[in-house]
């Protein structure tokens, strides 16, 4: 801080959109769990909520709790970038030596925040919550998070096997400079180049949504399995330039067109006798992997280079 005074010792951030019905109880359920905590602290803690282009109250809202809560900060966005920017941009603002998130829909329970702070131990650098009983629709919510949650895993080695869920806690300085593209904040921590034995996983309570309706619909699962294919590359070694990045994305193709074509001759399917269908079809996949991982290295790129989100204000 400007004065030399020592910062909060834990910043919740909680990116909002549409969620008018939602913020004055959850920002009362933080703050009574929170203020619990001050002793143990030993410090002082904010409440940041970034407020990502909402088109209803939600900011009217906020605006209301800050005028009686002068802990409460409030990140306005000039639009609507998603939620991994407004956590990106709730990052950027927060200045305790602990940061936890939470969903701005009601799900995440407060409640839950002092066993993910207990959990943070001087080998951890990341606790996530993990819910064990969904409040979703099996098929259409709990299923296909399950079947990508696995994948995820599988990828990046990290051992968190609920990526969804919101409720994280991190040490702010594995956050410094995040900026993240839209959607990849599916794979907090993992992401973020979090050594796997550093990240714990704690079950918490999963709740049904205050009010208002999801954001999120099946088409989600499509977008994660698309974005998952560049996701080993991000974590072990993030491309630095757009020239990088097309390049990885080409060589990362080439390499599924000859596994493709090793595998068709351990057939017994030589090239000149590989049916045309099936020439094509393998043109077509290994045109569309390529396409996919160049497109999520390239975002990731652009990301760090311009930035995610615009802030119009500070309150």
């Amino acid at each position: 801080m400007s004065d030399g005074a020592p910062g909060p010792a834990l910043s919740v951030v909680v990116p909002v959109y549409n969620e008018e019905g939602n913020v004055v109880p959850l920002h009362a359920e933080i703050t009574r769990v929170v203020a619990g905590l001050e002793r143990s602290l030993g410090r002082s803690w904010e409440i940041i909520f970034v407020n990502d282009g909402s088109g209803d109250g939600t900011l009217a809202r906020l605006e209301e709790i800050r005028r009686r809560d002068p802990r409460l900060r409030i990140v306005d966005l000039d639009g609507n970038f998603g939620e991994a920017a407004a956590l990106s941009a709730g990052f950027a603002h927060a200045r305790g030596e602990l940061v936890v998130t939470l969903d701005g829909d009601g799900q995440n329970d407060p409640a839950d925040i002092p066993r993910l702070l207990a959990a943070l131990g001087p080998d951890i650098d990341v606790v996530s919550g993990r819910r064990r009983e969904r409040k979703e629709a099996f098929l259409t919510r709990v299923l296909p998070s399950r079947m990508a949650n696995w994948l995820i895993a599988r990828a990046t080695g990290v051992p968190v096997y609920d990526t969804g869920c919101g409720l994280k806690v991190y040490r702010r300085e594995i956050l410094n400079g995040t900026q993240l593209p839209r959607g990849m904040n599916r794979f907090l921590p993992a992401i973020l180049g979090v050594k796997p034995s550093r990240v714990a996983e704690v079950i918490v309570n999963d709740r049904r949504r205050g009010s208002g309706q999801s954001h999120y619909g099946l088409s989600r699962t499509f977008v994660v399995l698309r974005d998952l294919l560049a996701l080993p590359i991000l974590v072990r070694r993030p491309p630095r330039g757009r020239a990088l990045g097309r390049a990885l994305g080409g060589a990362q193709a080439a390499l599924v067109g000859v596994m493709l074509a090793t595998s068709l001759g351990a057939l017994g399917w030589p090239a000149d006798r590989v049916p045309e269908v099936l020439l094509a079809v393998a043109v077509v996949a290994t045109a569309g992997i390529g396409w996919a991982i160049a497109h999520n290295l390239n975002r990731w790129v652009r990301a760090q280079e311009d930035g995610v989100f615009r802030v119009r204000r500070v309150l």
